[in-house]
């Protein structure tokens, strides 16, 4: 059941997302060559306790996952897509790194995600990382009151076309409110005019995930976690969650 969340509770939202923003610059201003994903993760943590939040993710147990998830925060390195464990890995110059980050604050959570290169990084990885970006502002643009989630998804999928880029299956956004993952479901591909409308109060993450090459399949790493592409191409995760309002849509996960 789609759950709509009054103005109150957006509003307990935003302060919930203003942390995941402050986390999100943090651990990115962090990412450098010869530093640790496990380093990251405990500076995440730290920002965490002391804005008095909890982890969205840390012990979060989904059906498919064979154990809960062991950090707070999600770090996909190269051909990593998403939910890559915070291991310690050492990143290196030219590597690319999705950050993604939850945080739970008086029973509302925030979701986001960027991507980030690790020193200097080639045209080709700065092109998708751009482009991954472009396409969460026009899912962000499409999400109007009268819309429907289809229109998200097909102004997504527009731009993964566009620039040749493959967009891996079963992946996509989803409801945010007293869960981390509610209804609905937001699909990163779609037919415009279609699926559930949207309509003011309704809080979802919109996520686009572009994968280098033009392949679509992906497979889960022996983890159990971490999502990696098929070919080894790189990819990269944009994410923001947004409340559907009268005058349009607000990203509650800005800074």
């Amino acid at each position: 059941m789609v759950e709509l969340k009054s103005e109150a509770e957006i509003a307990v939202m935003r302060e919930a997302g203003r942390i995941v923003a402050r986390t999100l610059a943090a651990v990115a201003a962090a990412a450098r060559a010869g530093v640790r994903l496990s380093d990251l993760d405990a500076l995440a943590d730290e920002m965490l306790t002391s804005a008095g939040a909890k982890s969205s993710f840390r012990d979060y147990h989904p059906s498919w996952a064979p154990t809960p998830y062991p950090g707070v925060l999600c770090l996909s390195v190269n051909d990593a897509v998403v939910h890559g464990i915070p291991d310690r890995r050492v990143l290196r110059d030219g590597d690319l790194l999705s950050i993604d980050f939850g945080a739970e604050l008086d029973g509302f959570h925030g979701d986001a995600a960027i991507t980030v290169g690790i020193g200097e990084i080639d045209g080709s990885a700065r092109r998708l990382t751009e482009t991954t970006e472009r396409a969460l502002a026009a899912g962000i643009a499409a999400a109007r009151p009268g819309a429907r989630i289809g229109d998200i998804s097909h102004a997504i999928e527009t731009v993964a076309r566009e620039a040749g880029y493959g967009q891996p299956d079963g992946l996509g956004g989803h409801g945010v409110g007293h869960a981390m993952h509610e209804e609905p479901f937001v699909p990163n591909t779609g037919r415009p005019h279609q699926g559930f409308e949207l309509r003011p109060g309704l809080v979802i993450a919109i996520e686009p995930m572009f994968v280098e090459g033009g392949d679509r399949r992906c497979r889960t790493a022996p983890d159990g976690w971490t999502v990696v592409t098929a070919d080894g191409s790189r990819a990269a995760h944009a994410e923001h969650t947004i409340a559907v309002t009268a005058d349009g849509p607000v990203v509650l996960t800005a800074p």
